[in-house]
């Protein structure tokens, strides 16, 4: 009576086996399309033609004060006065310093008595060349006499120019005594204390002015080009530049707006630079001369070019490629030569050509030979990189669902075994038996032979 129910459960599991197994060959989508064409994928198509792109470049640089001034002494004597606080800031011409003012002013007063001295003999000798003059009209003197009265005129007229200058000299001295701010700006530290004894070319303190900044860099030839190419048509300060500033903390970068100042006419040979210049309005000093910065030229584009989104592009066997339909929208592999990288714009520079159809939507889902339903492609590069995005982000989050959903299943699962752990061991063995009679079905189809021997076996030692 056993073996009667045994063989009829293993008989019940083995087709209970066999019909999973038919019902999961009937569910396999690929099964049906394995001798047929794959239906055609739509996806987004761009046609490609001359365009132009606007370039997103930046350059690095180092910030400078083009207006920077370091402050020297241009005469002798004894620093009697600072008249600020280092990192004040300092307007132009604001008297800063001054250097025994006292004694530049005794010597101004000498050199403007010596130039009365002067003018006195001057008029004097004027006055005898007059009178030498009449009296040679009367023969009353000899011409050595006159020639005489003019020469002494003579040097007392050079006699008052050379006192003239000499308190001309005298004056600016005196004006260098007291040392004014030539730029407005901040003033750094002092280098020479009050007291000191200083010479002309002595440095005193540095000026910075924070407002505007000038900014120097280096700028490749090509980018050069086009930039002067731009210059036709307008001024160069109507080219638009921003500068970003980044600190050591990560903060998030200080931004100026500016323009462009100056573009060179020559190009380095040993860096292929040209060197350019621009001015950045920094009116609350958030930005200093010394930092490193990088600086952007905006409305730098290339004109006439064949580009695709950057999401188009793929990797091959013989390096970058591109999906191009045929007649039949079928999606063919191309391999191109890339140009410049602008923004969600891939520059192409050989490879393609005007009028021909690329695959700008998702191409790493493709294979060569797939057919394509083509969907018009907006021009739209960034947009077309986001949604990409975002689908990558889906599927992430799909393919982590199934298998959180897998793990809560199997849980359930694991404390329904534990809970009938407790059950007669005549279930346990039905258990087996269907498990055993499950792999045999699995088995069947591919080794049909051996499982008629099996099952043969089994009917005769049940007839045992």
């Amino acid at each position: 009576m056993k073996t009667t129910i045994y063989r009829g459960r293993l008989w019940a599991a083995l087709a209970a086996a066999l019909l999973l197994v038919g019902c999961g060959q009937e569910e396999d989508p690929s099964a049906g399309q394995a001798g047929g064409q794959p239906p055609a994928k739509a996806i987004e198509v761009a046609e490609l033609a001359y365009q132009d792109i606007p370039l997103d470049k930046s350059y690095p640089s180092k910030l400078m004060s083009e207006q920077e001034v370091t402050l020297v002494a241009r005469v002798t004597g004894v620093l009697e006065e600072r008249k600020f606080e280092p990192g004040d800031q300092v307007e132009q011409g604001e008297s800063l310093y001054t250097i025994e003012p006292d004694l530049y002013e005794a010597t101004v007063a000498q050199r403007e008595a010596d130039l009365a001295s002067a003018q006195a003999e001057l008029s004097r000798a004027e006055r005898d060349a007059n009178r030498f003059q009449q009296l040679a009209a009367q023969n009353s003197v000899s011409r050595q006499q006159v020639d005489q009265a003019l020469a002494d005129a003579r040097v007392a007229r050079a006699s008052v120019a050379q006192a003239e200058a000499a308190l001309k000299s005298a004056q600016l001295d005196l004006d260098y005594a007291e040392v004014t701010a030539p730029v407005s700006g901040v003033i750094g530290l002092s280098e020479v204390n009050v007291g000191n004894l200083v010479s002309p070319n002595t440095e005193l303190a540095t000026i910075t002015p924070l407002d505007p900044l000038e900014v120097r860099f280096q700028m490749p030839q090509n980018d050069a080009f086009e930039l002067r190419r731009q210059l036709k048509d307008m001024s160069i300060e109507d080219i638009a530049a921003s500068l970003e500033a980044f600190s050591s903390r990560g903060d998030e970068p200080a931004v100026l707006s500016g323009h462009l100042d100056f573009l060179g006419s020559r190009v380095d040979p040993e860096t292929s630079t040209v060197q350019a210049e621009a001015t950045f309005a920094n009116p609350d000093g958030a930005v200093l001369p010394g930092q490193y910065v990088r600086v952007k030229i905006e409305g730098l584009a290339r004109f006439g070019v064949l580009a695709v989104p950057e999401l188009a592009l793929t990797q091959g066997l013989m390096g970058p490629q591109v999906y191009v339909l045929d007649e039949d929208n079928v999606a063919r592999a191309r391999p191109v030569q890339l140009g410049e990288l602008a923004g969600a714009w891939q520059i192409i520079l050989d490879g393609v050509e005007p009028g021909e159809r690329v695959v700008v939507g998702d191409p790493g889902s493709l294979k060569p030979g797939t057919p394509i339903d083509p969907q018009p492609f907006d021009g739209d590069a960034e947009a077309l990189m986001q949604e990409a995005q975002y689908e990558q982000q889906g599927q992430g989050a799909g393919q982590a669902a199934p298998e959180q959903a897998e793990q809560e299943a199997a849980s359930p699962g694991e404390s329904a075994a534990d809970q009938s752990g407790q059950g007669t061991a005549e279930s346990a063995g039905q258990g087996e038996d269907a498990a055993s009679a499950t792999q045999a079905a699995q088995q069947a189809p591919m080794n049909a032979p051996q499982g008629d021997q099996e099952a043969e076996e089994a009917r005769g030692e049940g007839n045992e």
